[in-house]
């Protein structure tokens, strides 16, 4: 296997989520990539959760798509699915492949349209902030009548991996 790298995902918030409880919902992300598998704290009836958790991938084909689920946390019974979006990390890893050094802080180096392959709810924007190549993105859920989930990305070098 051919490691390029870690991706950091800090999982920020979800906004205006699905209820599927009784007024509320415990949501929740999963987020996986080929056999990767990571989760995110639990948030007690909150419709609008801040999470502010990050997760690391391990990445070896930028071009595996990455799968983010939000459930709702049930004590008794099943976990109930509150919606899913799925996100492409090529253009961020293009961008890091660059390796831009000495610009602005939060030059944009490359926009993401919204498209019908994509999530995104609004243009993505890749910048370069304190050096590093980061990219926020706002992903509509599917699969639900509503709720979005705000992340960014961050590169991490590994040492002596094969380098971007």
């Amino acid at each position: 296997m051919n490691l390029l790298g870690l991706l950091g995902i800090h999982v920020e918030r979800g906004v205006n989520l699905a209820i599927r409880d009784v007024i509320s919902s415990d949501p929740y992300v999963i987020i996986k990539m080929g056999k990767q598998k990571l989760k995110t704290r639990v948030v007690k009836k909150n419709l609008n959760p801040k999470w502010n958790d990050d997760l690391t991938l391990t990445i070896s084909d930028p071009h595996t798509p990455i799968h983010l689920h939000v459930y709702d946390k049930d004590r008794f019974s099943m976990d109930d699915k509150m919606g899913d979006a799925e996100f492409d990390i090529s253009p961020f890893v293009e961008a890091v492949k660059m390796r831009l050094q000495g610009l602005p802080n939060d030059t944009i180096i490359t926009r993401v349209q919204p498209s019908r392959q994509n999530c995104l709810a609004g243009e993505s924007h890749i910048v370069l902030k304190n050096g590093k190549v980061v990219q926020k993105l706002v992903l509509r859920l599917r699969n639900v009548e509503c709720g979005e989930v705000e992340i960014q990305l961050h590169w991490i070098d590994i040492p002596g991996s094969k380098a971007l």
